[in-house]
């Protein structure tokens, strides 16, 4: 559990995202936590550097609702303070900790506030042996996630999930299906560094939907070099996508030189309308009378543009208006919001 959000354990897939601020600058966070929160963000992570940092920890939380997770390397202190001051998990890496006196610390520390912990290997990172890096190969990264795993499972604690990251599609695969070949601890899955808003999406989801459609994975991060909400934005559509998660989906047509109706920009003001509802709900934006029609009423709402200067909405299949183009979109709108009404009646 971090927080209210279970991970594991049959729960659904949540979604987490990271703070991209300096933890004094405790406004900026918590902004863009609320954000990426609305965008549907269950777990909010920030960078632990400092004493400040670990301060900074139970203002964020409170302000956004979110379960923050301190991310510690090298002082294995602050790790103790962030368990200590509220944070509701940690993401060390046991092997840059100082050695296993540090280590019983933070388990400590975590058994006693009641915290998971995130054991993290990073390709990138890779602990040294006979003082080189080792190689990040899959057989290596899983190696070492499972003895610092271990390590602290001989401490008596057992709340630990597990990330195996490359910024490397085969290579970060591999070790996860390699992973839960040999343990059935929780895993987080990432593409590091996975690149900026377009060819990080694209690369994180074609990571991410070849484990999860096995069934692997049970929290994700799409990291991208783009803000927080972002990042969730990306992680929740891959999940309504795969069907990992209850939410709407806006289906619209690529538009054509019959196209006489701005359907992107629809399209995309529909979307945001619909940002971090859990509703299953297929809403279409169609721009002509080729296919518009059908694919509109094959959805639950929708609105087909006609080259005329004339359109129709539709409702569960059937025509509920005749309207000009130009009023389509206000009310496909109502619809929406009337039935959002009526689904919280129903609840």
């Amino acid at each position: 559990m971090l927080g209210q959000v279970a991970v594991g354990g049959g729960a659904p897939v949540s979604v987490q995202t990271m703070a991209k601020a300096d933890p004094a600058h405790v406004d900026t966070i918590v902004e863009q936590f609320l954000m990426a929160k609305r965008a549907g963000c269950d777990i909010g992570r920030i960078a632990v550097p400092d004493e400040a940092a670990v301060e900074s920890i139970p203002e964020i939380r409170e302000r956004t609702g979110l379960p923050i997770v301190a991310d510690v390397h090298f002082n294995h202190r602050l790790a103790v303070a962030a368990a200590e001051i509220g944070a509701d998990g940690l993401r060390v890496n046991p092997g840059n900790l100082g050695g296993p006196k540090n280590l019983a610390a933070v388990v400590e520390a975590a058994a006693k506030a009641g915290v998971p912990i995130r054991v993290g290997v990073n390709a990138g990172s890779m602990p040294k042996l006979d003082g080189e890096a080792m190689e990040a190969t899959a057989e290596n990264m899983v190696s070492v996630a499972l003895e610092q795993a271990k390590a602290i499972e001989a401490m008596g604690y057992q709340a630990i999930k597990v990330s195996l990251k490359a910024s490397e599609i085969h290579s970060m695969v591999a070790a996860c299906r390699l992973f839960v070949e040999r343990s059935n601890l929780p895993l987080h899955l990432g593409l590091t560094e996975a690149g900026p808003m377009l060819s990080g999406s694209v690369r994180s989801a074609a990571a991410l939907s070849l484990l999860l459609a096995e069934g692997i994975g049970e929290t994700i991060r799409v990291s991208l070099a783009a803000p927080p909400a972002e990042e969730v934005r990306v992680a929740r559509t891959l999940l309504i996508a795969l069907g990992l998660r209850s939410g709407p989906v806006v289906v619209a047509c690529p538009t054509c030189g019959r196209t006489k109706a701005e359907v992107m920009l629809v399209a995309e003001r529909v979307e945001r309308s619909l940002e971090g509802d859990a509703r299953d709900l297929t809403v279409a934006v169609m721009g002509c009378e080729v296919n518009g029609p059908g694919e509109a009423r094959a959805s639950d709402l929708g609105l087909a543009f006609g080259s005329g200067g004339t359109g129709l909405l539709f409702e569960k299949g059937q025509v509920v208006a005749k309207l000009p183009n130009g009023q389509l979109e206000q009310a496909l709108m109502e619809k929406i919001f009337q039935r959002a009404l009526e689904d919280s009646d129903g609840a």
